[in-house]
């Protein structure tokens, strides 16, 4: 069986990596052969996380996607991350796909791009668009239960939930360090992300100044620019897809905090899952996935305002054995439920199911 996987990028963009083409593999296996035809390019990438606009860059990739529907429509099963082309209406990207099977992947709150934008032309012509395209799928994949009430109440006719998940081929055993000692160096914390996610983590700086006034920290920030913090020594990592696992493995505490908002509702938890991965405990604002990812005091803690991210953080830093048995925890839920080997075969059965 023949599946088009068009995804929005290639395998630099962490979301077409994580929710589909880091499956490929695997899937063959199953006898399913996954052809990629990402939409935009890595020249798009680099321009947009260093702030630059490239409407002509944009518009080749348009053009190509053109080209790549023609091709994958030669597939049994079409596999959509998210949408084909953005800002184009749900009757557009239909008649493209002229009857096809196709499956619908989400792992954000795209819909949001539209029926919140501050254009009202855009919340009325393209407010439903994600909706519709839904509707019409033979089956859509969701990250976490925000976006299932979504695809559920959109009338999509069948809706699964398929977490986001890691390789273990890159996360194996023994980057999962089970000494958690300081050994008298700082207490490294970290988070990973990218430029435009960055801003989340102005949410803890006042509890990570707090920790900093009691202990040695360290703030590693993996894929954008550190935050500048008075008392909080904070380093810049490039990322990396060989080197991303050995960088979180290296540090002590994984956090992701997040606002309250239908945005971050819609995402997935997985850097949660990758410093889970690496055996690292966890602190997290209880948003979204991250309800559903994080066992509170099992693997990692939840913390929704200054005093409980000061609270876990205290918590964690004075206590190396409670740091470990979290991690080795929060290991074993990953190998069990977050990672490609787990899933690979239900991804199977149901791509099948929904090509047949």
């Amino acid at each position: 069986m023949k599946v088009a996987l068009l995804t929005r990028y290639g395998t630099i963009g962490a979301s077409s990596r994580v929710r589909a083409t880091q499956f490929a593999g695997a899937l063959e296996s199953f006898g399913l052969v996954c052809i990629p035809f990402p939409l935009l390019s890595g020249r798009y990438l680099s321009a947009r996380y260093s702030g630059r606009r490239v409407p002509l860059e944009v518009a080749k990739c348009y053009a190509k996607r053109l080209s790549d529907i023609r091709q994958a429509r030669a597939c049994d099963l079409i596999w959509i991350e998210k949408e084909l082309l953005p800002f184009l209406p749900a009757q557009v990207e239909l008649s493209l796909l002229r009857g096809r099977p196709y499956v619908v992947d989400l792992d954000d709150a795209i819909f949001h791009n539209y029926d919140r934008s501050n254009s009202a032309l855009v919340r009325r012509w393209l407010g439903r668009k994600i909706d519709v395209l839904m509707k019409h799928a033979r089956l859509v994949t969701v990250g976490n239960d925000y976006l299932r009430a979504r695809a559920v109440d959109a009338g999509a006719p069948r809706v699964e939930l398929i977490p986001s998940a890691v390789d273990l081929a890159f996360y194996p055993s023994e980057t999962a360090s089970s000494r958690r000692g300081l050994w008298g160096r700082a207490l490294r914390v970290v988070w990973i992300g990218s430029p435009s996610t960055v801003k989340y983590l102005d949410l803890v700086s006042g509890p990570l100044q707090a920790l900093a006034s009691r202990f040695a920290v360290e703030l590693k920030v993996i894929g954008a620019e550190a935050p500048t913090w008075a008392g909080v020594a904070a380093v810049s990592i490039p990322w990396s897809v060989d080197s991303e696992a050995d960088d979180i493995a290296a540090c002590d505490i994984g956090i992701m905090p997040l606002v309250d908002s239908p945005w971050e509702r819609g995402k997935c938890g997985y850097k949660l899952i990758q410093y889970m991965a690496c055996g690292l405990p966890v602190i997290a604002s209880p948003v979204g996935a991250n309800v559903e990812i994080v066992s509170e005091g099992s693997d990692g803690m939840l913390a929704a305002n200054d005093e409980q991210w000061q609270s876990a953080l205290l918590a964690l830093a004075e206590n190396a054995v409670l740091r470990r048995e979290m991690g080795v925890r929060g290991r074993a839920k990953v190998e069990a439920l977050y990672s490609v080997q787990a899933i690979a075969p239900r991804m199977a059965r149901l791509l099948r199911e929904a090509g047949s």
